[in-house]
């Protein structure tokens, strides 16, 4: 994807410098969890998105584009983050209820 912007006005649109634009488009660092909405919110489109194939996946892709910690994202579903990464790693299924509150979010 070519926008025809800078690496000074992209630092500019995303509230970073532009050292960090370098060294992303250099694969020296990675865009922190808290910078992903911003960075899909200006390219349109999420440059990290990967097939969701399972709940474990959709539950990360969720974090990702909203920009949670598993820590944060357990919070709002009022559980331990540790519930939460057993069902991100498939070691664990949640209760249909936490289903069904996991696909509110999913929907929103």
């Amino acid at each position: 994807m070519d926008l025809k912007l800078t690496q000074k006005e992209v630092a500019e649109r995303l509230s970073v410098n532009k050292t960090t634009v370098q060294f992303w488009e250099n694969n020296r660092v990675k865009p922190s969890l808290a910078q992903f909405p911003k960075i899909i919110e200006f390219l349109g489109q999420d440059p990290f998105e990967k097939k969701a194939e399972n709940l474990g996946d959709k539950i990360q892709e969720y974090r990702r584009v909203h920009g949670l910690t598993q820590e944060k994202f357990a919070v709002q579903l009022g559980i331990d983050q540790t519930t939460l990464a057993g069902w991100e790693s498939g070691e664990h299924q949640p209760t249909k209820r936490l289903l069904n509150k996991l696909k509110s979010f999913f929907v929103s």
